[in-house]
């Protein structure tokens, strides 16, 4: 069973900066894609960025430039950095990894950005 667990949420005022980790067990990590998508209140969940076992990375029109995902298979870790932050990046924020069998998500981290 894969588990995730997000974290690194919390508020920060427009401008800053945060890092989110996704802590994952359960699975052979390196081999899957993983991604990271959020929602905001009253908003349908969407995607943010997503990369792939080999380091590929796609990103939102949103968030590129800003936004940046990584991964480290030795730590069966996901990353985003999000650098810039607007009050419109306010959500909570999932990560996801796609397995042959299904896609796992974590519980999510909420993201707040306001003065």
């Amino acid at each position: 069973q894969v588990q995730l667990v997000e974290s690194g949420g919390g508020l920060v005022q427009p401008g800053g900066s945060l890092r989110l980790s996704c802590a994952a067990s359960g699975s052979s990590f390196s081999i899957n894609a993983m991604g990271w998508y959020r929602q905001a209140p009253g908003k349908q969940r969407e995607f943010v960025a997503h990369i792939t076992s080999d380091g590929t990375t796609t990103y939102a029109g949103s968030v590129k430039g800003r936004f940046t995902i990584s991964r480290d298979n030795a730590k069966n870790t996901m990353y985003l950095q999000m650098n810039s932050l607007k009050p419109e990046d306010t959500a909570v924020y999932y990560c996801n990894q796609l397995t042959p069998a299904k896609v796992y998500w974590g519980q999510g981290t909420q993201v707040t950005v306001s003065s």
